[in-house]
């Protein structure tokens, strides 16, 4: 492959794909724009790029690659698939041994199937709810983010409990106005929705620890308040965890907060760095899913061998001793480093971490909902990024995003990313 810039690729790209990119959380438009790197390859904690420059990775892919690039088992684990078959388009034991497990991590998960990605298995949650309760409505909340089909890409709600608006282009209106949209962390609006349209709510949808707006835990009162009001009126809680299941503890972040939804939705982290999505719950919900229901849901790509076996390679990989902690570890030890770096420069930054992730907010206050995180400062951000990358550390091109850890980070890596840091944060504020 030819080694050019990226500018150049760039450019080639944008004459192709709109854009210039296949995913628009990809673009440099929210940090001033500019041209994205590429990149060829990955290695541990390193990503390199067509210029040859390593980068140490916090992007992680946006969170699944927890034992980082290119790891042994992985590899290991596709190898086989590509002698054997990468899709055939049957049942295969792999998928059966895979759900099996994901069951014995996640009790909860009583049935489980699987699709192809993160999107796809939220929104069959929220059709499932809707056929099991015989309700239309939907609550979410403001800033989270469930995918890009038209049930969730809506706007936050002005005032307490309003009805949603389009968020994107082609999302009708009609479609819209069957979501409520309400603050995160806000149990008080959150009662409001209920007792508004309690008798039309089909589900409460949910990431149980926020990881699209950063990183923002709920309030004890809050994630159990949602819990009890939603079973009182009658609607099912969905948790997302696309990010969250297997980042913060092996299995689900449900124990770790002392809840249990009906439905759970999975994605990327549990293929190990293939498109992979699934979804489960209760027994009696999941068999209204064809071919025993009337819900239907199909994908040819659905239990792929390959994304399939990486799971299960990744499974293996998780529950060797001191996964989590070393992962916790060396998160506390890097942002709290950064938390000295600017108070040292008197730079506004507030940092949100649970375990091995956290996220840095540009503002001199608490973030525990999404306008918190709006209210943050976009320009610093954006100077803080560009910094960091043109000293060879990859952070996500959004001030709305986490630092990921990985397990092949090391204490160098967070030296050499804390003296970054530093000389980026002093240069901010001169």
């Amino acid at each position: 492959m030819d080694r050019r810039s990226s500018e150049t690729w760039y450019e080639r790209a944008r004459d192709v794909i709109p854009g210039g990119v296949n995913s628009p959380s990809r673009s440099f438009k929210a940090v001033g724009g500019g041209a994205p790197r590429f990149f060829v390859r990955g290695e541990g904690a390193y990503l390199y790029d067509v210029d040859g420059r390593r980068y140490i990775d916090y992007l992680a892919a946006f969170g699944p690659l927890i034992l980082g690039h290119a790891h042994p088992k992985i590899a290991e684990a596709l190898r086989a698939v590509a002698q054997e078959g990468t899709l055939l388009g049957t049942p295969t034991p792999y998928e059966v041994e895979f759900a099996e497990r994901l069951r014995e991590a996640i009790p909860e998960l009583e049935r489980i199937r699987l699709t192809n990605s993160g999107t796809e298995a939220v929104m069959t949650t929220i059709r499932l709810a809707r056929a099991y309760t015989g309700r239309t409505k939907i609550v979410k909340f403001a800033g989270a983010y469930h995918g890009h089909f038209d049930q969730v890409l809506v706007a936050a709600g002005s005032g307490p409990a309003t009805l949603g608006v389009p968020d994107a282009a082609g999302v009708p209106k009609e479609t819209a106005q069957q979501v409520i949209t309400v603050p995160y962390n806000d149990l008080e609006t959150f009662r409001k929705a209920v007792e508004r349209f309690g008798g039309d709510l089909a589900a409460v949808i949910v990431e149980p620890i926020i990881g699209n707006f950063g990183i923002v835990p709920p309030d004890a009162e809050f994630i159990h308040g949602v819990h009890a009001l939603a079973k009182a009126a009658g609607a099912l809680v969905i948790y997302d965890e696309v990010i969250t299941a297997f980042r913060f503890r092996y299995g689900s972040v449900m124990p770790m907060l002392g809840t249990r939804a009906d439905l759970v939705a999975l994605g990327k982290i549990i293929g190990g760095g293939l498109p992979i999505g699934a979804y489960g719950g209760r027994a009696e919900i999941m068999e209204l899913i064809a071919p025993l229901g009337p819900v239907y849901q199909a994908g040819t790509m659905a239990g792929n061998p390959a994304s399939v076996r990486a799971g299960l390679a990744l499974l293996d990989a998780l529950q060797e001793p001191d996964v989590y902690p070393s992962l916790e570890a060396k998160a506390k030890r890097l942002a709290e480093g950064l938390g000295e770096i600017a108070e040292r420069y008197g730079v506004p930054l507030r940092i949100n971490r649970v375990g091995g992730v956290f996220s840095t907010h540009f503002i001199d206050r608490p973030v525990r909902n999404y306008a918190d995180a709006e209210a943050a400062e976009g320009t610093l951000y954006a100077a803080f990024f560009h910094g960091m990358l043109e000293r060879g550390v990859l952070l996500a091109p959004s001030k709305f995003e986490a630092w990921f850890m990985m397990l092949p980070h090391s204490d160098e890596d967070i030296d050499r990313t804390l003296a970054a840091a530093e000389d980026v944060m002093r240069a901010m504020m001169r």
